[in-house]
């Protein structure tokens, strides 16, 4: 998907200034993927680029709510919204569907994953249920996109 290929790309630029850097990068890039290959090994239901995403998405919640490390899942599933929405738009159902997430509890899912394989850490607060009907995915990356698009059209001037 040329978005993430560009967010490398400028992370690259923009971050890693040094050859040691750099390949400090591939490597931790590496041994992510090797570690969600197997995650998806054991349970297949998600696509890799599923657990790509949610890392990238617990980068922007953080920025998004300025928080220096741990994010709710309430603002969790509020940064993963905003970022699959701008990222992918009308295409965003399709695009989740294909990565095998059908409702907010496949996120809370696929964080968990991500713990038990200690990609990410959790705090003694953060629990699965709130992941739990967070949102209905219609009503906010269908309705709600066509919302926001015709909010926009009627403040373009032609």
């Amino acid at each position: 998907m040329p978005s993430i290929v560009m967010s490398r790309q400028i992370f690259l630029k923009k971050f890693l200034k040094s050859p040691k850097q750099l390949l400090k990068y591939y490597q931790m890039n590496e041994e992510f993927y090797h570690i969600v290959s197997q995650i998806c090994k054991d349970d297949p239901r998600y696509q890799a680029d599923a657990y790509e995403f949610v890392m990238e998405a617990l980068s922007f919640a953080q920025k998004k709510f300025k928080l220096a490390k741990h994010v709710n899942g309430y603002d969790f599933l509020e940064g993963i919204k905003a970022l699959v929405l701008k990222k992918f738009g009308p295409m965003t159902i399709p695009v989740l569907d294909y990565w095998g997430i059908k409702r907010t509890e496949d996120f809370g899912h696929i964080v968990s994953h991500m713990v038990q394989y200690k990609i990410i850490a959790k705090d003694a607060q953060d629990h699965y249920e709130a992941f739990k009907d967070g949102y209905d995915f219609h009503e906010v990356f269908d309705k709600g996109y066509r919302k926001q698009l015709a909010k926009r059209i009627k403040t373009m001037r032609f």
